[in-house]
C-alpha cells in the first residue's frame, strides 16, 4: 500500500543541500539532469481511483529545500474526498483547477465551519493547524492545486490518528458510549492510502457507484 507519507528521495543530497554555505554552493549541487524539474503525473501516488495528494515539497523535490515551499496536486475521482485531517505545520491555499468540490474547514473551537464551493478559479485558504476536508460533489474527475508556506508540514488524518492511538476507554468517555468497540469502529475508516478516500454515500449513489464498490476495486491495485 503507497501510504500518504513523503519518503525524502535522496537523503545525502538534502544533508547537503541543507549545510551549504552559498546558494551557488546549492546551485552546485543541484547541476544534475532533471534536478530542476518534478512532473507530478510520474509519482508513485499519482491516481484518480479513488484519488491522491502528490506533494512537491523539500523531501520529493530535493530543489525546494530550504525554499519553504509545499506545491499539491489534489486529484479526486468521482465522489472521493480528503478526509477531516490538518497540518500542524502549514496553512495552505487550495485553487480549483476543474471539477466541483465542497469544502469545510473548523479554525478551532468557538469558531463557526467554513464552508466554500470551489469551481475552476476558486480559492480559498485553511489556516495553520485548521481542521478541513473536501469532496469532490460531482461524477467526474476534480483537480485542485494547494499551495502550502513551508516544506514540512505534516499531515493528520484525525479518525486514523485517534482509533489507531488513543485507548479505548478514552474514546468510550469521548463519545458518551460505555461499550465502545473501538476495532469495530476501526473497520469503517479508510487507510489514508494516497491521501483521498471515498466520500459520501448520497454522490456514490447519486453517481452509480454503489457504495464505493467500483472504486474498491481498484483500490486494492493502485495503494
Amino acid at each position: 500500500m503507497i501510504q500518504a507519507v513523503d519518503v525524502t528521495k535522496d537523503p545525502e543530497l538534502s544533508a547537503k543541500l541543507i549545510t551549504d554555505a552559498t546558494n551557488l554552493d546549492r546551485m552546485h549541487d543541484l547541476d544534475t539532469p532533471g534536478a530542476w524539474e518534478f512532473d507530478f503525473t510520474k509519482q508513485e501516488k499519482y491516481t484518480f481511483s479513488p484519488g491522491s495528494v502528490v506533494n512537491a515539497n523539500a523531501a520529493t523535490f530535493p530543489a525546494l529545500t530550504k525554499i519553504g515551499m509545499t506545491l499539491a496536486q489534489l486529484n479526486l475521482g468521482p465522489c472521493a474526498m480528503l478526509a477531516p485531517h490538518w497540518h500542524p505545520r502549514g496553512t495552505n491555499l487550495v485553487i480549483a483547477v476543474s471539477g466541483n468540490t465542497t469544502t469545510y474547514m473548523v479554525a478551532e473551537n468557538g469558531a463557526k465551519p467554513v464552508i466554500t464551493t470551489l469551481t475552476p478559479g476558486r480559492m480559498t485558504v485553511f489556516p495553520q493547524a485548521s481542521l478541513h476536508t473536501m469532496q469532490n460533489n460531482g461524477c467526474e474527475n476534480a483537480q485542485l492545486i494547494s499551495a502550502l508556506d513551508t516544506a514540512d508540514t505534516g499531515t493528520t488524518n484525525v479518525l486514523n490518528a485517534m482509533f489507531d492511538n488513543i485507548p479505548q476507554e478514552i474514546l468510550a468517555a469521548s463519545f458518551g458510549i460505555p461499550d465502545f468497540n473501538v476495532e469495530e469502529m476501526k473497520k469503517g475508516v479508510a487507510g489514508v492510502g494516497t491521501g483521498s478516500v471515498m466520500g459520501s454515500y448520497e454522490c456514490q449513489k447519486r453517481c452509480g457507484i454503489e457504495g464505493g464498490k467500483t472504486n474498491k476495486a481498484k483500490r486494492v491495485v493502485d495503494w
